[in-house]
């Protein structure tokens, strides 16, 4: 910790990691300053709050979090259901950043634009860590500076989606006809039901977005006639979505996996693999979508609305005068980059990890959360419940707790994938024996002690 003990911990974004860190930090007797953007907490998770989470109420519950809210007579909701995130919001975070402990340190409508330390650009080395930090806090009034202590950054990355374009810039004619575009997923089936009845859309992507979007798709075609989907996949191996089916420990995410499945192979949505896109026109007031193909440039629709699957990747715009060490194509916190890299990792074993690697060397500054795995889409919120217990213990000074970092993580099942599904090469040295699948991103699973000591465990993951 640096000398400026009377100022707080900042902790930037009110989601599920980022209150946990707050009751982390209260516990470790820290001053706590949480920071939300949006005008209540837990604005990203709202943004789907419609998507049923794929693992049940006993893994989505920080255990500090949970202690607190039972020591003002909160209870549990049934630990094997499976909330929507908008009951995750109603049923757990809301009454959280309601506890008295809480309440006072959370300010919402206060975005952080900048941070950097007092009188110190990111190229000054002398007398740096002695700085406090200096966040620049934008508001509905006004504009200010805060002091910090430390920094944890739990903002995600739900807020900068990956564009459409394959190349990872946007596609020709992407701006355009933004209109007609949603990124993420929309609520199909609820407030954007009129938007998609009767119409053709255009599913972009290979993850559980894409597969939620399909899904809601499949059945308001059931009610709506005229309702079509088109399933495009820069990829030719759909092993990342389909999943492990029976031998994913999340029921709920093999389950997802499958009925994405059962929907292509029925018939029911056009999947078209192995598509980049590169360009979309308008033709007649509908669109046109262009792909590079291995046969050449090809043209899908016309279609009338696009929902871009693509993922996220974290905003790094506000951390320019910050000394941060980043995987240099995950965008990771860089220790984390080699163990979920797609390119090498077939399920991504990644280990207990805590304050040493979540950390920068911008000292006392501190990256969780699904933005510690950049561009990775395979966070689970387990992970980052225990990332924050760990990050708090070490700016509390007890380095023995913050070292003793204990995480188990579910089995997906695809590491040993159906043969149907996997290639050879992909299939041929086991799980995290060889090289990935194309287009497969890294997954989360538990170490073999724990299964060897008949132990599971998993994270809160969600279909996103």
């Amino acid at each position: 910790m640096n000398k400026h003990n009377d100022l707080p911990v900042a902790v930037i974004g009110a989601g599920p990691v980022g209150l946990a860190a707050a009751v982390h930090l209260l516990r470790q007797g820290l001053p706590v300053k949480l920071y939300e953007a949006g005008g209540d907490i837990a604005t990203n998770l709202r943004d789907w709050g419609h998507v049923r989470i794929f693992t049940p109420w006993r893994y989505c519950v920080d255990r500090a979090a949970r202690e607190l809210l039972e020591e003002h007579a909160w209870n549990m909701p049934d630990p094997e259901a499976f909330p929507t995130a908008n009951e995750l919001i109603d049923l757990y975070l809301e009454p959280l950043a309601k506890l008295p402990e809480l309440a006072p340190v959370i300010e919402t409508g206060a975005r952080i634009v900048g941070i950097s330390r007092w009188g110190a650009d990111k190229v000054r080395s002398r007398g740096r860590e002695a700085r406090p930090f200096m966040l620049v806090v934008e508001t509905a009034n006004a504009t200010r500076r805060d002091g910090a202590r430390a920094v944890i950054d739990a903002s995600g990355t739900w807020q900068s989606p990956n564009p459409l374009g394959a190349g990872g810039l946007a596609a020709e004619g992407e701006m355009e006809f933004a209109d007609r575009i949603a990124y993420g997923i929309p609520d199909i089936l609820g407030r954007d039901r009129s938007v998609y009845a009767s119409r053709t859309t255009l599913v972009a992507g290979s993850g559980h977005s894409a597969a939620n979007a399909l899904l809601d798709l499949a059945r308001l075609a059931d009610a709506e006639p005229g309702t079509a989907s088109i399933w495009t996949a820069r990829g030719t191996d759909l092993v990342r979505i389909y999943g492990g089916g029976d031998a994913d420990q999340l029921p709920a995410r093999g389950e997802l996996g499958a009925d994405a499945r059962e929907l292509a192979e029925s018939g029911r949505v056009t999947l078209v693999t192995g598509f980049a896109t590169v360009a979309i026109r308008d033709e007649g007031g509908r669109l046109i979508v262009e792909g590079e193909t291995e046969d050449g440039l090809r043209r899908i629709g016309p279609v009338d609305r696009i929902i871009a699957a693509t993922g996220q990747r974290p905003d790094l715009t506000l951390t320019r005068e910050l000394r941060l060490d980043l995987d240099p194509w995950l965008e990771s916190v860089k220790a984390l980059g080699p163990l979920i890299d797609p390119n090498e990792h077939s399920c991504g074993d990644v280990p207990p990890h805590g304050h040493r690697e979540l950390s920068h060397p911008e000292a006392d500054f501190y990256t969780v959360g699904i933005k510690s795995y950049g561009r990775a889409p395979t966070f689970l919120l387990l992970t980052g419940y225990e990332q924050v217990r760990s990050v708090a213990a070490a700016l509390a000074g007890d380095t023995a707790s913050a070292d003793a970092v204990r995480l188990v993580l579910p089995e997906t099942g695809v590491c040993v994938v159906p043969g149907s599904l996997a290639s050879a090469e992909s299939a041929s040295d086991g799980c995290c024996g060889g090289p990935a699948p194309q287009e497969v991103d890294a997954c989360c699973v538990a170490d073999v002690e724990a299964k060897t000591a008949g132990k599971s465990g998993c994270g809160c993951g969600v279909a996103a």
